[in-house]
């Protein structure tokens, strides 16, 4: 039974990770290119805010995908998502919010669990 729940946990880390850096990477582009040009969701500036953002959502993704500090990395990406959800997305529709409430749910989840018995983690 436990197989079953590591690799599990193993899907859902590394899905969930692959997913998220579909978001990361064009982020980290825009950081290396010089283009600063991006939102200032809680008024840090708009650098800081893509910095940020390239941290919590490319960076810490690819820790969670090999199961590296797995949980401690969750952790800025569920600060991001709740700053997608609760400035910048709070008046749009909730199919625009969405998937910034399932990456929360997502990471959450893997906060709460850890990496599984295949990760970097557990070895």
């Amino acid at each position: 039974m436990m197989m079953k729940k590591d690799i599990g946990l193993g899907i859902l880390r590394i899905g969930s990770s692959v997913l998220m850096l579909t978001h990361g990477i064009p982020k980290l582009s825009k950081l290396l290119s010089g283009d600063f040009e991006f939102g200032d969701p809680i008024g840090i500036g708009v650098p800081a805010s893509l910095f940020l953002a390239v941290i919590a959502e490319f960076l810490c993704p690819v820790f969670v995908l090999i199961g590296y500090k797995t949980r401690l990395a969750t952790i800025p990406i569920i600060i991001t998502m709740l700053v997608a959800i609760f400035f910048v997305h709070l008046s749009d529709p909730f199919g625009v919010m969405e998937k910034a409430i399932l990456y929360l749910l997502l990471f959450t989840v893997i906060l709460i669990m850890g990496a599984g018995k295949y990760s970097i983690d557990r070895k």
